[in-house]
């Protein structure tokens, strides 16, 4: 017998939809990944996600949104899905080794920022190294930080890090931005940012925690050594769209395109959170991404239940 519903993603969005259609009592199955919670897995402290006045772990809200959604009866399994057939219905998904049908799919599978791929990187996350200026500008007031990046994500984060921290460098590994002509003018007359050119990243230093950073020149060769607060990665995201790709409509950087917010051109197929967003990336809005989606299964769940009826 087909679920009723699969959700494929275990973040702030998929494990919102999980509460939502699992309170429906549609028994949902979320298909939560060998590595499961989304990018909230790898953050510390969060300030800005209602309900915590004092903060939270990352890993606390997705372990309270799991014990939440179980408690209606969603069913998780910690596999990742391989296959989709949504050619015919029910539709088809293959994850550890199995198949499973499904009358509606809800895809928040998310996105993974880029990263200078350093080995010190894994080590301070959240201990001096950011993908997320909106998230984690506030914990650098009056330091100092690097932005890495070219493009207008490393503008805006940038110019949006000025609001708090002391001073802004961009290190860039070329000699010109790739953004656009007005971020890259907004950019350049910020008084409290520097730019290094043809450089790089070369080592992240620190103990428990960021400390300073090695700069590589590339036409020279030349290191220089910083103090520095923090470092943020400003290149940008790979949406989680591969096994999509050929079965969904991806936009030209591989993110799931959408209409009327959540809906696919696949009737019964529905997209919640970063896997889609290129713009917001934060985890109240694929939470409120992953709602919008359930209810949308649970209007066609029940047009569905009635035709079958007649």
């Amino acid at each position: 017998m087909a679920e009723k519903v699969v959700i494929i993603g275990s973040g702030p969005a998929g494990l919102s939809a999980a509460i939502y259609t699992a309170r429906e009592g549609f028994n949902p199955l979320v298909i939560a990944g060998s590595v499961a919670g989304g990018q909230l897995e790898l953050t510390t402290e969060v300030e800005n996600f209602p309900g915590f006045p004092e903060g939270v772990q990352g890993p606390e809200i997705i372990e309270l949104m799991k014990k939440q959604a179980e408690r209606f009866g969603a069913r998780l399994i910690y596999e990742d899905v391989t296959d989709v057939d949504f050619s015919k219905r029910p539709f088809t998904l293959k994850a550890g080794g199995k198949s499973f049908e499904t009358d509606t799919v809800i895809v928040a599978t998310g996105a993974n920022a880029k990263t200078l791929g350093l080995p010190e990187e894994k080590k301070f996350v959240g201990k001096g190294i950011s993908t997320c200026a909106t998230c984690d500008a506030p914990f650098y007031k009056n330091k100092d930080v690097i932005v890495a990046g070219g493009g207008d994500t490393a503008m805006e984060d940038s110019n949006f890090l000025t609001n708090f921290a002391k001073s802004v460098t961009i290190v860039h590994r070329r000699d010109s931005f790739r953004a656009s002509k007005i971020m890259q003018e907004r950019t350049l007359s910020n008084k409290k940012i520097k730019v290094v050119w043809d450089t790089t990243v070369e080592q992240i230093l620190g103990n428990e925690k960021v400390t300073g950073a090695k700069l590589k020149n590339l036409k020279t060769n030349q290191i220089t050594e910083v103090q520095i607060d923090g470092v943020f990665m400003a290149i940008g995201y790979s949406p989680n769209t591969t096994v999509f790709k050929g079965k969904l409509k991806l936009d030209e950087l591989g993110y799931i395109v959408t209409r009327e917010e959540v809906l696919t051109d696949i009737e019964g197929v529905y997209v919640a959170g970063d896997v889609a967003d290129r713009f917001y990336r934060q985890a109240i809005t694929s939470s409120a991404s992953g709602v919008k989606c359930a209810l949308r299964v649970r209007e066609y769940l029940a047009n569905l239940h009635f035709s079958r009826k007649e």
